[in-house]
């Protein structure tokens, strides 16, 4: 069936995609939140130009023409446009074959182990660990992620020593029993890096996520090689070329795809692949409770190299406002520290009317 139509429903937060085959079957798919409404721009510009016409159910040919026909815009916007599209043809071949995407892709529905993943700075240690407690007693979470150093930081903290303080305080906090994560969101030089790593390797820390400034793959690699803990990166990285370098090189021991930012399933299932022939685990980024979170879910249920957890934002409205009322259920209960996959057809979720009915509309369609 080809594909005949393509809507996008954005605000500047979240950008939807409706996609709808010549026999009227349609699909949800979203591209990556934050500047959504120009990604939505670029849906129509530089991706349904291409695609519509095409056969819904043959992705990588329909990814790779676009990336042909738009060559001189190599860059994030034009695929996380692409992932929009193709995640609703796969929420479409779903609910055509009444399977989940992730048995489509060869796994099977189920539950999800998850960390809570913390998005504060401006937050005290102390305040932190309190919260996070809070998490474990009532969802069950028994691994969590926090945040060092400052974003893109040149070397300074959020406030100077807040690094030194909260990696012992949460420890202290948490006991042996709970797995602790950090990112520090290309804060350091390599020389900081892997002073700041064997401090978080005495407190038995696992997950160190970009240490560096994520586009120098050198300094990351110097501190991967430095250190036991496991460093860890990928979530900007939307070109083929640069996984390639990436799993090639082992500039990290866990690769971190996001699946909105690098141009969908699809892409990303292309990494995942690469990544089990090098023996490296997949560990997503998934920040935050629109779409992307859900497709992760789905990812990790099928792929043999998926990592230990599924990121999970524990953040509310205080923090994304816009996460409100997108879907029409909730997909995201936490029990016993886990998520889970339900066999619904496709994405097994539908999004909102009501939130519909506020956003901006597009629709792009053959002539």
């Amino acid at each position: 069936m080809k594909l005949v139509k393509l809507e996008t429903f954005s605000n500047q937060y979240v950008c939807f995609v409706r996609a709808t085959a010549e026999d009227g079957a349609q699909g949800w798919g979203q591209v990556a939140p934050y500047y959504a409404d120009i990604t939505a721009q670029v849906v129509h510009r530089q991706v349904a130009p291409y695609a519509l016409g095409m056969e819904c159910g043959d992705f990588d040919a329909m990814l790779e023409t676009v990336r042909d026909r738009e060559h001189k815009f190599p860059g994030s916007y034009l695929r996380r446009a692409m992932g929009g599209v193709d995640t609703a043809l796969w929420d479409m071949r779903g609910k055509r074959e009444g399977k989940p995407v992730c048995a489509l892709i060869g796994g099977t529905s189920g539950k999800v182990r998850a960390y809570g993943s913390s998005m504060k700075r401006d937050i005290t240690p102390k305040d932190e660990a309190k919260r996070l407690l809070r998490l474990r007693d009532i969802q069950g979470f028994d691994a969590f992620k926090f945040r060092i150093g400052a974003e893109v930081g040149h070397d300074q903290d959020e406030w100077p020593g807040r690094t030194e303080e909260i990696v012992p305080t949460m420890r202290k906090a948490m006991g042996d029993s709970v797995a602790l994560l950090v990112d520090a969101n290309s804060c350091y030089s390599p020389a900081r890096a892997i002073e700041v790593g064997r401090m978080l390797q005495d407190h038995g820390i696992s997950h160190y996520e970009e240490p560096c400034p994520y586009w120098e793959f050198s300094q990351t690699k110097e501190v991967t090689d430095a250190l036991e803990i496991d460093v860890t990166g990928g979530e900007q990285d939307c070109m083929m070329e640069r996984w390639q370098t990436m799993i090639a090189d082992r500039v990290v021991d866990v690769l971190q795809p996001d699946i909105c930012y690098l141009g969908g399933l699809s892409r990303t299932l292309r990494v995942a692949r690469m990544a089990e022939a090098a023996g490296l685990p997949i560990t997503p980024h998934a920040a935050n409770l629109s779409m992307v979170t859900l497709f992760t879910m789905h990812l990790l249920r099928a792929i043999p190299n998926a990592g230990k957890y599924l990121e999970f934002s524990i953040e509310g409205l205080d923090y994304y406002p816009w996460q409100d009322g997108l879907f029409t259920s909730d997909p995201y209960r936490i029990e016993d520290g886990c998520a889970t996959v339900t066999d619904a057809p496709g994405w097994g979720v539908e999004v909102s009317p009501e939130w519909l009915a506020k956003s901006d509309y597009r629709v792009s369609e053959p002539g």
